[in-house]
């Protein structure tokens, strides 16, 4: 019986992680939905200055037009033909998020109004172009 109190005596000072463990994750899971992932296009393109050029918040679809008139979205390469459906689907996700293209200041004038006539025949009428902060 005395070996059986000794025992019980020196577990009792131990401290439990387990709780604090527990909340850690939950803090860490929260944290992670919460939080907001910075979108790109994924190519850099050299914008053209503007010295009327306000900031957009809620900005969700960002369309890069590179220099060789490449159209980029979400990270790929995507054809002139397919922008519509592509805009469509990326709206449907996020029905407040405007449209916002990314023209390099080489990039041909008829491929960017393509690229604004595909985001307003999918719905989207908030489509805006981004220039250089000036």
């Amino acid at each position: 019986m005395r070996n059986h109190s000794k025992k019980a005596e020196e577990n009792s000072g131990e401290i439990d992680l387990t709780p604090m463990l527990d909340v850690v994750f939950i803090m860490l899971i929260f944290f992670i939905v919460t939080a907001s992932f910075i979108k790109e296009a994924g190519v850099e393109v050299n914008r053209p200055d503007a010295s009327t050029a306000n900031q957009k918040e809620n900005v969700n679809i960002l369309i890069a037009v590179t220099g060789t008139n490449e159209i980029w979205i979400d990270k790929r390469r995507v054809d002139k033909r397919s922008v519509r459906s592509v805009v469509e689907r990326m709206h449907a996700e996020n029905p407040k998020g405007a449209v916002v293209i990314q023209a390099d200041k080489a990039s041909n004038t008829e491929t960017v109004t393509a690229v604004i006539d595909a985001s307003r025949a999918a719905g989207v009428y908030d489509v805006s172009l981004a220039t250089e902060d000036s």
